[in-house]
């Protein structure tokens, strides 16, 4: 059951196209940077962005900052939502659970596809963006890369850095994945269970910006999706890093859990 939700994720033009959409805005941006040779200031927009001008092998790290906040999060509120409710949706649920399948396969099944996805979109966005940012952007200095406190990282430290920091991008999706097949399971509706996926992340990251919720804010989805650039100080600064590797894997176990057992007892005819 996994190995023919994978291909069949592979196999959808969906999945291409959605890749396609995360991969052309960093690309776009690369491209005005080389012809413009304007950055942001230190400090101001996307993270890294600012330096890629003078290194280009940090802009994998920016195009993350570029899609993260926005599209790669409704890239997988889509495939999340349609995960259940478009099986629904089409009428091919009944007929998925009437071969030997339990519930909990097919759930996980699902989960799985989405995570395989994330994987597959970061992976790609980061390698292309790498790319992008030798043959369109700076040169990283001879002496090594410059870390955000300013001291130098050797080219090892680099890649171990920002292969920790292509990890944390994953695992802060895999909280909205949960929350998508939750919805997905309330609904017969695809479009309806990703609506409210995104739903919830903007109300998070409307409430980020409200002061009067600073109760809230340690536990907001959205909260810690950024903290992978602590990784690029020195020493690291794993506080918000590790807080936001606790926050997701919470709301990854508490919203599977919760569609297993919205799944596990709905009504398929409903």
């Amino acid at each position: 059951m996994i190995a023919v939700e994978l291909i069949k994720m592979l196999r959808r033009p969906r999945t291409w196209l959605i890749v396609g959409m995360l991969i052309a805005l960093p690309t776009l941006v690369a491209v005005l940077l080389a012809i413009t040779d304007l950055g942001p200031r230190p400090g101001t927009g996307p993270p890294f962005l600012s330096a890629v001008l003078s290194d280009g092998t940090l802009f994998p790290l920016a195009a993350l900052g570029v899609v993260l906040p926005l599209l790669l999060p409704i890239a997988v509120a889509v495939l999340g939502g349609d995960a259940i409710a478009g099986e629904s949706q089409t009428g091919t649920l009944r007929y998925l659970l009437v071969r030997p399948v339990g519930r909990a396969h097919l759930l996980l099944a699902k989960l799985l596809t989405v995570v395989a996805f994330v994987l597959l979109a970061v992976l790609l966005v980061a390698a292309v963006s790498y790319a992008e940012g030798r043959l369109l952007l700076g040169r990283a200095p001879a002496a090594g890369t410059v870390s955000l406190s300013g001291s130098t990282l050797s080219q090892q430290e680099l890649a171990w850095r920002t292969a920790l920091a292509l990890g944390y991008v994953i695992i802060s999706m895999l909280g909205v994945a949960a929350v998508a097949l939750f919805f997905s399971t309330l609904t017969r509706s695809s479009i309806g269970a990703a609506l409210g996926t995104v739903g919830l992340l903007v109300a998070s990251t409307v409430l980020l910006g409200l002061d009067a919720a600073n109760a809230l804010h340690p536990f907001l989805p959205t909260r810690y999706w950024l903290a992978f650039v602590d990784l690029f100080r020195d020493p690291v600064l794993w506080r918000d890093v590790l807080r936001g590797l606790v926050v997701q894997l919470g709301y990854l176990t508490v919203f599977t859990l919760a569609a297993w057992a919205n799944f596990g007892t709905k009504d398929i005819d409903d």
